[in-house]
């Protein structure tokens, strides 16, 4: 909204300009979104005490079932709400590339929070088919609504190649659904540990908000020889979004105040699958995002090997739980990760240039 209103005070007060530029209400973005987390955050955690307090999933180690029983959970709605007047307070709300964004993230976000509410209601979220199901049908509507409304191109831009980019069509509509289903489910599995999940997309939202800034400029753009994505103004989004991740680790790093739960994780990463999409970026989500992907594939692995084998491939799936029966401390594992994830982030950033 104050970016609406600068545009009409610029004509009394020149100061006002200032926030014309997307740098600078990205910057706002990410401070206000920490603000609000510092402001908001104590009072959330203790109305959650009071609702959203669940059970330690049986799957985890079993000293996490002692040590994290009963703990509130559902912070994605803290995050998610943090995020959301950040982001009317500084975008420009009139942009459609906004508002299919905040329906591809609110839609995940009311997925997980459907699941979460059944297992702290009725000890049982819903079923698998039916989430899927759920998430094919919001990912579904999110990239046609992205193509029809918002103008994203159905080209692919192919990392280290400047003259590849083939154009899917229609096909881009399914394309667009494996990106965020598959980012989604990745940074769900991921949340398994006390900062985990939320400090390898913090540096995922800070590559894809520049990324973003990058391809939203045209000489820039022009550049570096990637696609113009006009996706300025999705970077704003991003910093919105890093900013609110960061101000929830304050309550979130180990020992852990509050968790986020599948509202959370799902929403975030549907939003980080969707900065890549609006950037012409996805096929680097591979890479910067790779601790997901490895989260998922030692799932896959691991359930592959008991079904063929009748063995066990790891101590327990997803591999960070693995490191945990191994002996690492908790918090080992977490900072360890996300150094890994911020040197995959800065290896995506180096292909920009690496065409």
């Amino acid at each position: 909204m104050f970016y609406q209103t600068s545009v009409y005070l610029v004509h009394y007060l020149s100061f006002f300009n200032a926030f014309h530029y997307v740098s600078v209400r990205a910057i706002a973005s990410l401070v206000t979104a920490l603000c609000c987390s510092f402001i908001l955050g104590p009072w959330f955690i203790d109305k959650s005490k009071s609702f959203f307090r669940s059970k330690a999933r049986s799957w985890t180690p079993e000293r996490h079932q002692l040590e994290k029983d009963n703990m509130p959970t559902m912070g994605g709605i803290f995050i998610v709400m943090v995020f959301l007047i950040t982001v009317f307070f500084w975008v420009d709300i009139i942009n459609p590339k906004i508002w299919v964004f905040l329906f591809g993230l609110i839609g995940f976000g009311a997925i997980g929070c459907w699941d979460d509410w059944g297992k702290i209601k009725y000890n049982q979220g819903i079923s698998a088919p039916t989430k899927f199901s759920l998430q094919l049908l919001v990912a579904g509507i999110t990239a046609w609504a992205a193509i029809q409304f918002a103008g994203l191109s159905t080209v692919l831009s192919v990392p280290f190649f400047k003259t590849i980019h083939p154009d899917l069509g229609w096909f881009f509509i399914p394309w667009a659904m494996l990106v965020i289903i598959g980012t989604s489910n990745g940074v769900n599995l991921t949340d398994g540990l006390d900062g985990l999940a939320i400090g390898s997309l913090m540096t995922n939202f800070a590559t894809f908000s520049l990324i973003a800034y990058l391809a939203g400029h045209l000489a820039i753009s022009a550049y570096l020889h990637i696609p113009f994505a006009g996706s300025a103004e999705i970077s704003v989004i991003g910093c919105a979004l890093f900013g609110a991740s960061l101000g929830f680790l304050w309550y979130n790093a180990y020992p852990a105040q509050i968790f986020m739960g599948d509202v959370g994780s799902l929403a975030l990463g549907a939003g980080l699958a969707l900065m890549a999409l609006f950037s012409k970026q996805e096929l680097l989500l591979p890479l910067a995002g790779g601790l997901f992907v490895v989260e998922t594939v030692t799932v896959m692995l691991q359930i592959a090997s008991y079904k063929l084998r009748g063995k066990k491939l790891f101590k327990m799936a997803p591999i960070h739980h693995h490191f945990e029966l191994l002996g690492w401390p908790e918090s080992k594992i977490t900072v360890r990760f996300a150094i890994i994830s911020f040197m995959l982030c800065l290896l995506a950033l180096i292909t920009l240039k690496l065409r």
